[in-house]
């Protein structure tokens, strides 16, 4: 791990802080050494049932660091197979785990910083966040998965516009557009995030994983297949200890206990 990670537990719930402010909490290597050991520990802790992101400072994250490519002299190629291979670990663990990602977007994010914003399965963003593709700004080709899933969340012609005219989107036209869930009242992006990340961890986590694993196949599958898909899980659900549990206390008028009566296997 580094100081420029840090991770911090509420109970259920894991909070990652992106921590180079003083860098805009740009990725360098180490940065993304520790977001892909961290990422890969929340995901496979059973006792971490959701997850939030967020950055230290000002920024959320500028992307990777620009400083450290220009370093790599000739050997950038190399650096940069190996900086965005790690990030990506990062964020196939992020996208795979059976609990939820909430990533709270507390300034500007640019480049892999916007791919890491976008990532959340709920992105809350403050007043003042903003989002910009970057990469062809400075003569580079994205990475963090935007190509795949930018125009899933906003259609490939705004996606098109954006990555290849480097637009800048602010926090209201990017949840004005499904970049973002919703933009938070100033000052209140922490608060908010972490009763969402509460109330997510409370709920059925395994259900939640098996709808992530759902979502992000439906794009690659068609509609007779994707229904086939659906009734595989709910079957599997419906057999579980939360489908039991939601169950039984639906049909006797109580709140479900899905942390401590219906943890999944």
């Amino acid at each position: 791990m580094t100081d420029s990670l840090t991770i911090e537990r509420d109970g259920a719930v894991a909070r990652l802080v992106l921590n180079r402010p003083d860098k805009g909490n740009a990725l360098d290597q180490p940065l993304a050494d520790a977001l892909a050991e961290a990422a890969l520990s929340v995901a496979t802790d059973r006792a971490v049932r959701a997850v939030v992101l967020t950055g230290a400072g000002r920024l959320f994250c500028a992307g990777g660091d620009v400083d450290t490519f220009a370093e790599a002299g000739d050997h950038v190629s190399a650096f940069l197979t190996r900086l965005a291979g790690v990030v990506h670990v990062a964020l196939g663990h992020f996208a795979t785990m059976d609990k939820p990602l909430i990533t709270l977007v507390n300034g500007p994010a640019a480049g892999a910083g916007l791919s890491l914003a976008i990532s959340g399965d709920v992105v809350l963003a403050a007043p003042d966040a903003h989002f910009t593709p970057a990469y062809l700004g400075i003569g580079l080709t994205p990475d963090g998965g935007m190509t795949w899933l930018l125009p899933r969340l906003v259609g490939m012609r705004r996606a098109q516009e954006m990555i290849l005219t480097n637009t800048r989107v602010g926090a209201e036209e990017a949840a004005r557009i499904g970049l973002i869930s919703r933009v938070v009242d100033d000052g209140t992006l922490e608060e908010e995030g972490a009763r969402i990340a509460d109330r997510m961890a409370r709920g059925a986590v395994g259900a939640m994983g098996q709808a992530r694993r759902l979502l992000h196949a439906s794009h690659a599958t068609g509609f007779a297949q994707q229904m086939e898909a659906e009734t595989r899980a709910i079957a599997a659900a419906g057999a579980g200890a939360e489908g039991r549990e939601g169950v039984s206390a639906y049909l006797a008028g109580r709140k479900p206990d899905f942390v401590n009566g219906g943890d999944h296997d």
